[in-house]
């Protein structure tokens, strides 16, 4: 999520990066961390879960793998991996893979992500990665930031509105005014709440929605069936390999390793931490693990998020020892099944207005890539992004019927938005690159 501009001179830190901050500080701290990260994991990883499984005992148990997951990555990233102040959790990206995947065997979809971390493992430990930057040019990162966001169209508004939805007006009505006031707090707040902000959204969004919905909304759902598991889950992961989905999630990969190096490189730049790459060799091979463990407990994978800078400068905090308690918690979390559950239970409206407001950071982001180089851009520059970016929305939008007739082996793939799109930015950058 982008932040407004960071004046680096002016930036002066209580607690640097391997400052241990007092016992009482280091947790509040980590408590804020905490609260930054768990509203984007249920948002994503509960558009996931009711994409999947039917059942809400499996929609929880869902919940708490994610959880679990992210917590085991957070920590790993922060002890062993990039050692930065960086928290980590569902990709994006990664959600417009499995959309797009809908039909598809579930255990390709996992199989693929297994397949994917272990690529970008190898490539983070061996150092290749590094040799692979350049590939991503000014056009090619902003065409598949834009991508991400205007290919999760089609699932954003299935959850605002639906042909089920007996009252399509409100929610229209609620999303609109729930994205404004997210732009406005967004613009007003100061920066400790500014950093925060996601979490607060959820909870006075979700507590106004349930009072001026209709009387229905307040009905119990179910007969209290919505416990996970107190248990540690197992995993029913098989083996399952389809050229297609894999490739499709190949391409999803290659977008969020971009996320993933603008992520770190971003922090490293604010706290002058110069590594030779080292640590973003780390820090990428722990994402790749933190995929594969996803893909074997069959959940979404993960990436490092870019909103941390906004969280340092806000907190005067650098210390990477924070994130420490944000990941026990996480972890103690997805043991507690009603904890999650109550969470859970955010509606789906406020779900895809954060969403919305998510992936409308995500444009800017990419808009903002696009403009740092408009002085140089030409017609032809121009046409290398937004040509990928009308194929994608074209393809998000093809219905499923029409989908359901290509040919099984490249329906992944040609039925993808973000993928094809994300293809033709190669060719056509390479074109212009060429030329």
């Amino acid at each position: 999520m982008p932040e407004r501009m960071i004046d680096m001179q002016k930036l002066e830190l209580k607690f640097g990066l391997e400052d241990k901050p007092p016992l009482g500080q280091l947790f509040l701290l980590g408590l804020q961390w905490l609260a930054i990260t768990i509203p984007v994991l249920i948002i994503i990883g509960k558009v996931v879960a009711e994409l999947q499984l039917e059942n809400p005992i499996d929609q929880v148990n869902y919940l708490q793998k994610v959880f679990f997951v992210v917590g085991v990555s957070l920590l790993g990233q922060v002890l062993w991996g990039h050692r930065l102040p960086i928290i980590i959790g569902p990709a994006t990206v990664l959600l417009v893979g499995i959309v797009a995947a809908q039909g598809a065997p579930v255990q390709t979809i996992y199989t693929s992500i297994v397949v994917g971390g272990i690529i970008l493992f190898l490539l983070g430990i061996s150092g290749l990665f590094r040799h692979l930057v350049k590939l991503f040019t000014p056009r090619v990162v902003a065409s598949i930031l834009l991508l991400i966001a205007f290919t999760l169209t089609p699932t954003i508004l299935s959850l605002i509105v639906s042909l089920q939805e007996p009252y399509p007006i409100l929610n229209i009505i609620f999303t609109i005014g729930m994205v404004f006031c997210a732009f406005l707090a967004n613009r007003m707040l100061p920066g400790s709440l500014r950093s925060t902000l996601i979490i607060w959204l959820v909870l006075v969004g979700s507590i106004v929605y349930f009072l001026v919905s209709p009387l229905d909304f307040y009905l119990p759902v179910g007969d209290g069936q919505r416990e996970g598991s107190y248990f540690l889950f197992s995993s029913d992961f098989s083996f399952s390999l389809d050229p297609g989905v894999l490739a499709s999630f190949l391409i999803c990969f290659f977008a969020l390793s971009i996320n993933d190096m603008g992520s770190i490189q971003s922090v490293e730049e604010m706290l002058h931490s110069d590594s030779n790459g080292a640590r973003l060799s780390r820090g990428i091979s722990i994402t790749g693990l933190a995929n594969v463990l996803a893909g074997f407990y069959g959940v979404i994978g993960m990436v490092n998020f870019s909103l941390s800078p906004g969280v340092i400068a806000s907190t005067g905090c650098a210390s990477r020892f924070t994130l420490i308690p944000a990941g026990i918690g996480l972890l103690m979390l997805s043991f507690f099944p009603p904890a999650i559950s109550f969470m859970g239970e955010v509606p789906g409206v406020v779900v895809g207005s954060m969403l919305l407001y998510i992936m409308a950071t995500q444009i800017t982001a990419g808009l903002m890539v696009a403009f740092h180089t408009a002085e140089k851009m030409t017609f032809e520059d121009g046409l290398v992004i937004s040509l990928p970016i009308m194929l994608g929305i074209i393809i998000a939008f093809i219905p499923q019927e029409v989908t359901a007739l290509f040919p099984v082996t490249i329906r992944p793939i040609l039925g993808n938005g973000f993928v094809m799109g994300s293809l033709m930015v190669l060719i056509l950058d390479y074109i212009v690159s060429k030329k």
